[in-house]
């Protein structure tokens, strides 16, 4: 009998370890959120539309392998000692950097152009808002790629990873292959499906639409008036992209609902 509860036993530990594999490799989804760099609640803030010298940046997903073209810069002294947007005090001589839309902690593998050096940044800031520029280096990193020397320079920008996991070219490449990408999965975006001024109401409203599809999760939001009245908001949260909230609207006729970042 002993002998066979050991078996039976590894037989169920070598089918856990292959469900608990072969899901992870299925999905290929890094979720948004909180990491040993970044607080969820910071993520969630920096993900939200935002405006800037009148432009205005709309933060979105990224899959590892993706790349971007165009020109860097680096910040330093004027900067060192400084809160970053996602909370982390700026360290010139850390291996960070900025940019407008890609979430905070992504991976990414800086190559200049001019010179053929690259490095390997990890995002953790907003900007630069300077046309043309799509990436603000640390000086460390800046240093390593001669910015420190030219100033700015062209570079090519490609995702590596997350929350200071990287993947080297040849994963990516393999990954890409078998249709495994990795990739930011936003879960900010939701739906508002119905505002009352009385919470019983919105209690009611939270109940019905708690049953209508259990992939998202209904919550309730209280808004004070300049006055001091209360609102309470029923909003739909967990869909993954803005296309997803609009088909939940359409999908379900709901005209008078429209779509927010929590």
């Amino acid at each position: 009998m002993k002998k066979v509860s050991v078996h039976y036993a590894l037989l169920m530990l070598v089918i856990s370890l292959f469900l608990t594999t072969g899901c992870s490799q299925k999905e290929g989804v890094y979720k948004s959120g909180g990491s040993k760099f970044t607080s969820a609640a910071r993520h969630r803030a920096t993900m939200r539309e935002y405006c800037v010298l009148g432009k205005t940046y709309k933060p979105t997903y990224v899959s590892v392998g993706q790349t971007m073209k165009g020109i860097s810069s680096w910040y330093g002294p004027n900067f060192h000692g400084k809160m970053t947007s996602n909370g982390e005090i700026y360290n010139m001589n850390g291996m960070t950097a900025a940019h407008k839309t890609w979430p905070m902690d992504t991976m990414v593998k800086v190559k200049n152009m001019d010179n053929g050096t690259s490095t390997i940044v990890r995002i953790n800031d907003r900007g630069p808002f300077v046309q043309g520029r799509i990436i603000d280096c640390s000086y460390a990193a800046g240093k390593r790629l001669g910015l420190d020397r030219t100033g700015i320079a062209r570079v090519k920008l490609k995702v590596i990873g997350f929350a200071g996991q990287i993947q080297s070219d040849a994963m990516i490449a393999k990954s890409i292959r078998e249709h495994k990408v990795q990739r930011i999965v936003l879960t900010d975006f939701g739906v508002q499906v119905g505002a009352f001024r009385r919470y019983e109401g919105a209690q009611i409203y939270k109940r019905q639409y708690a049953a209508l599809d259990k992939r998202y999760q209904p919550i309730i939001k209280r808004f004070d008036d300049v006055d001091g009245a209360p609102l309470y908001r029923v909003w739909m949260m967990g869909f993954k992209s803005e296309d997803e909230a609009k088909d939940f609207i359409l999908c379900h006729d709901l005209s008078g609902a429209f779509i927010i970042r929590n």
